[in-house]
């Protein structure tokens, strides 16, 4: 028997896919606990467009990611830093603070656990940190730390 998984069902498949499974099995576990529907005509239909109603998500917020990582990618993140008088910077440069740089000269509220920066920054200097959006969505930015005035 055919049935459209509503849920996660483990072992079988994941959440709007279609299984074969044994009758009994659909019938005295998966339809009494809600985690499937047979795969008829109507229910096959109903399937289709919400697959298509997914796809359509997706390719907005790809197109949203795209804008936004040609915003990022468009020039340095400049931040400042207090130094001693070697240049090195009493402290360091956390995902924080290169957030809310992000978020007053970028105009985009970035999550701080997004972003992965190369290692501890301690020097004055340029750096690169990586932004992972999800989906496989991943960017480099510049960050340029420069001493306080």
């Amino acid at each position: 028997m055919q049935v459209i998984l509503i849920k996660d069902v483990d072992n079988l498949g994941g959440k709007d896919e279609v299984a074969n499974v044994k009758n009994g099995y659909a019938r005295n576990f998966l339809f009494p606990s809600k985690l499937a529907v047979e795969a008829n005509p109507s229910n096959m239909k109903q399937l289709e467009e919400r697959l298509k109603v997914k796809a359509k998500k997706e390719a907005a917020m790809l197109a949203e990611i795209t804008k936004v990582i040609s915003v990022l990618t468009s020039g340095p993140v400049k931040l400042t830093a207090k130094t001693g008088t070697s240049n090195k910077i009493f402290g360091s440069i956390t995902s924080l603070q290169v957030t809310r740089a992000i978020r007053d000269q970028k105009g985009y509220e970035i999550d701080r656990r997004r972003i992965s920066l190369p290692e501890d920054i301690k020097e004055l200097g340029s750096y690169k940190a990586t932004i992972d959006f999800g989906n496989g969505q991943n960017t480099e930015i510049d960050i340029e730390i420069a001493a306080e005035a």
